[in-house]
């Protein structure tokens, strides 16, 4: 007899991933992205040169970074969403006034507790409490032992346009609420630009973008028992001008059936599953965003060309 949802709701993120994979528009979060390999493929995905976010939020942290690290305050209890790892961070760790804590919350947890033991050791007199857990989800966060003047939160890297609407003002309370009363946000927001920059950014010439992304099927073949066979996907990025935001796709070469525990999902050939979205933002439209999840902007840079911005959020 083949297995349905209903029959394995006990096991939540199977369900989840099932439900995704049998919906009209099949998809996966992705947060399955994000084994040890798939860690190791976005840092790389990081150093190409066609990947303009992560150079130009650098760039923007080096030339700013004590205007941000004045927002922040001192003995600053520092808790990192996604933190993967933690090079951004460690401009912020070099300049922060006595920081009492930094958190580096992490889905990824071998490559996780990897990190945060040579940042324990590179940054002795700060507390390193790594959290390996799904961020998206409400958090138990460890306790210091200084208690900090105020949390801060810090998302880099444009991860909140993975996101919709609702699910990131969702994500943007959860944070409101780590953040506490008189916390904030230090977030990097990708602003909206010409279609042929985006495009390029997600579909590099040295495939690394498409290895990434169709490790995502590897990582569910071994976390829940499906058969995908990635010879039979092939990447793909384009830019939604209506939704203001990148989709990635894995797109099916040929008619095919994959199981997972027990549940046949049937694929049409051009039939893809949509992996991730990464929304752009006009100042205004982040600025919106921001208010529904509980905060307001206080600082923004950016660069030259106005590709990127780093926001510093307070707690509304």
């Amino acid at each position: 007899m083949t297995t349905t949802v209903a029959d394995i709701q006990e096991d939540n993120e199977q369900a989840e991933v099932l439900q995704g994979l049998t919906a009209d528009q099949k998809n996966v979060s992705p947060k399955y992205f994000y084994d040890a390999k798939g860690s190791a493929l976005f840092d790389a995905i990081c150093k190409l040169p066609e990947y303009y976010p992560t150079r130009t939020e650098v760039g923007i942290m080096q030339a700013y970074v004590d205007e941000m690290v004045e927002c922040v305050g001192p003995e600053a209890a520092v808790i990192e969403y996604g933190s993967g790892a933690s090079t951004k961070t460690r401009l912020l760790l070099d300049h922060l006034d006595d920081p009492v804590a930094y958190m580096p919350v992490d889905i990824s947890c071998e490559y996780l507790h990897n990190v945060a033991a040579q940042l324990a050791a590179d940054y002795v007199d700060i507390e390193v409490l790594p959290v390996c857990a799904d961020f998206t989800k409400p958090l138990s966060l460890p306790a210091p032992r200084r208690e900090p003047v105020r949390n801060v939160v810090y998302f880099p890297g444009s991860t909140i346009g993975n996101f919709s609407n609702s699910d990131a003002i969702r994500l943007l309370r959860q944070m409101r609420g780590d953040a506490q009363s008189d916390g904030g946000l230090l977030i990097g927001v990708d602003l909206v630009k010409s279609r042929e920059v985006l495009e390029l950014a997600y579909n590099d010439p040295a495939g690394v973008t498409a290895e990434f992304n169709l490790n995502l099927l590897r990582n569910l073949n071994r976390e829940f028992g499906s058969d995908f066979d990635t010879d039979k996907f092939r990447h793909e990025a384009i830019y939604d001008d209506e939704h203001q935001r990148i989709e990635m796709r894995l797109i099916s070469l040929q008619r095919q059936t994959v199981r997972l525990n027990g549940c046949n999902i049937e694929f049409e050939p051009g039939e893809y599953i949509v992996t991730e979205h990464s929304h752009k933002y006009s100042y205004e439209s982040f600025a919106e965003l921001a208010a529904d999840g509980g905060f307001t902007v206080s600082d923004t840079w950016t660069d030259p060309d106005e590709l990127f911005s780093v926001q510093y959020l307070e707690a509304a």
